[in-house]
């Protein structure tokens, strides 16, 4: 799998508003007042349960800010399929420096992982049909590229970025514009034709008049299996079929084999479960 990096532009202003969080103006006093100003250490990142990791250069990065003489050697690259006690990455330099750093490159480590964790089990139960899985704008406020390069890393591929990157027309839209023809006419007559729109639909009546205008995408909210084979079958490949709305890891795999192109899901941004890594004192 090809996994383009985040770049530093990116990265650099997260990770440093979060060690400035952390260190505030009197920076790590226990470290400060524990440990030799000159002491030197190694540590190892093991990860304590199976999972995918995510979020490598974003942990050297805190390392790298605090102190550039810090080692940091990766044994893995994100994307990679780790079991319990598997070796991430050996830090090693000055200890307060690793000490000040270790939280802010844990949090973000364990927190993408674990979307990359979860982002793996759905696309390994959708695995045998063509639907992808794909995120979308319920993100951490901040954390937003992040949490999309998190779920790439799984496996998963993104939907829309943000408001002003694609047209997404959902109920309360239809409902301000009238009716969904008019909606759909007017979000023609505005993007550009570099821009896609889709349209969300909650009945096959709905999708029937939404495949009569014509769209580009059509957004399946909380539809049953069965009723998803019957609106693929209505769209007919004239449009892309996306599944959204309670997909569970459960519930995946009939969804996928429903025959539509992209399962979308929230809730592996806004409530994956951390992947449990330490940073573990070697010498």
């Amino acid at each position: 799998m090809h996994l383009p990096r985040l770049s530093p532009l990116v990265i650099e202003p997260l990770v440093r508003a979060t060690l400035l969080e952390d260190l505030g103006l009197a920076g790590d006093i226990t470290s400060n007042a524990v440990v030799p100003e000159d002491h030197q250490s190694a540590m190892l990142f093991r990860v304590r349960e199976p999972g995918v990791i995510a979020g490598l250069d974003i942990a050297e990065m805190a390392f790298r800010l605090i102190d550039p003489t810090v080692k940091f050697d990766r044994f893995v690259r994100d994307g990679d399929a780790l079991q319990a006690g598997d070796e991430v990455a050996r830090v090693s330099g000055n200890s307060r420096s690793i000490l000040a750093a270790e939280r802010t490159a844990l949090n973000f480590l364990g927190h993408l992982s674990g979307i990359a964790s979860a982002t793996a089990g759905l696309v390994k139960a959708a695995e045998g049909t063509k639907a992808s899985i794909v995120c979308t704008r319920k993100t951490t406020p901040g954390l937003r590229a992040l949490q999309k390069y998190a779920v790439r890393a799984g496996g998963g591929m993104n939907h829309r970025f943000a408001l002003y990157d694609a047209v997404l027309i959902k109920d309360n839209h239809i409902a301000v514009a009238g009716n969904v023809r008019v909606a759909i006419e007017r979000a023609k007559a505005h993007a550009g034709h570099m821009v896609k729109i889709e349209v969300e639909v909650d009945t096959l009546d709905q999708l029937r008049e939404v495949m009569e205008i014509g769209v580009d995408a059509v957004l399946l909210d909380n539809m049953s299996p069965d009723m998803l084979r019957e609106a693929v079958a209505i769209i007919n490949g004239r449009a892309i079929a996306e599944a959204s709305g309670g997909i569970t890891p459960e519930k995946v795999a009939a969804v996928a084999a429903s025959g539509v192109d992209l399962i979308s899901v929230g809730w592996t941004t806004h409530s994956a479960p951390n992947l449990d890594i330490g940073l573990d004192f070697e010498a």
